[in-house]
């Protein structure tokens, strides 16, 4: 496992990797302790590929993201976290939504657990959940960086109270 710390606008950034790919992305204060560093040299080019490709995203030309993935977790998990990354860039979904969109209508409960434990914000997209009315429900980074995120995907701007170099360039959406 190799990790690498990113600089973002809301804040560091905590990416972790192995040979198959990126296996988490933390935001600022919610990265473990525990992370072990054991580079590799497939690990350190899937971090390279995740920074570049974060890049991207943060300065508003990228809107998908293609970096091999690698989170563990259980098969129900994985199959959540694969529905999350069909939700388009500056879109939202219900946990009603995705329970239906993996067969599963009944399980939106479940839904949220696992929306819960996506161990790869931002690239498998969880902030892009939302409750039945529209309202912001629970996100690992908190509400602030989850409104941050949905305001800059549907506005192509940041909010006046995030501080970054990239906010004065004010970029447009492709």
């Amino acid at each position: 496992m190799s990790k690498k710390i990113y600089s973002s606008p809301l804040g560091p950034l905590t990416l972790q990797a192995n040979s198959q790919g990126l296996t988490a992305l933390y935001l600022p204060n919610r990265a473990p302790n525990h992370l072990v560093q054991d580079s590799s040299q497939d690990s350190v080019a899937i971090l390279d590929l995740a920074c570049h490709q974060l890049d991207e995203y943060f300065a508003g030309t990228r809107q998908t993201f293609s970096v091999p993935l690698a989170p563990q977790g259980t098969a129900f998990q994985q199959r959540v976290w694969q529905a999350l990354q069909s939700i388009p860039f500056g879109e939202t979904a219900s946990y009603q939504a995705i329970s239906h969109l993996i067969g599963n209508p009944k399980a939106n409960q479940a839904v949220g657990s696992a929306n819960g434990k996506n161990p790869i914000s931002i690239i498998v997209p969880c902030h892009r959940i939302i409750g039945r009315q529209g309202q912001l429900v629970g996100y690992g980074g908190g509400l602030i960086a989850k409104r941050t995120l949905l305001i800059w995907e549907a506005t192509g701007k940041w909010p006046d109270y995030v501080s970054n170099e990239l906010t004065s360039t004010d970029p447009a959406l492709p």
